[in-house]
């Protein structure tokens, strides 16, 4: 399994991808991405099974990488670990074809039951 990992912050891709460790995904290859643009030429040459991005990110946000997504019928499956989560950022995000979204502070519990039945 390929888990691309999309957020304008070093440390916080790190921290996302001890975490998803810790969910039980150690045999994961994981391809990191500072933004939306990065994302999608990883995307395009190395065809991950899931994109975890960040919402907010220079150049490209996640909503943006998303919407990109969709606009070339890509079959990445797709969710957001963000700082903030509103009632209304989740609505758009599951409207974009999301299958989560996970705001910080986050655990390796959470990010479990997000991925369950992925890979």
């Amino acid at each position: 399994m390929k888990i691309l990992i999309v957020d304008d912050s070093k440390a916080m891709r790190m921290i996302v991808k001890r975490t998803v460790r810790k969910a039980g995904f150690n045999d994961a290859e994981y391809l990191e991405a500072e933004n939306g643009i990065e994302a999608l030429k990883t995307i395009e040459t190395s065809k991950p099974d899931i994109v975890l991005s960040d919402w907010n990110m220079p150049e490209m946000g996640g909503m943006e990488l998303l919407l990109e997504l969709n606009k070339l019928n890509a079959t990445v499956k797709f969710g957001f670990v963000t700082s903030e989560g509103s009632l209304d950022m989740r609505q758009k995000a599951e409207e974009a074809g999301a299958l989560f979204l996970i705001a910080k502070p986050f655990n390796a519990e959470t990010l479990k039951d997000a991925l369950k039945g992925i890979g």
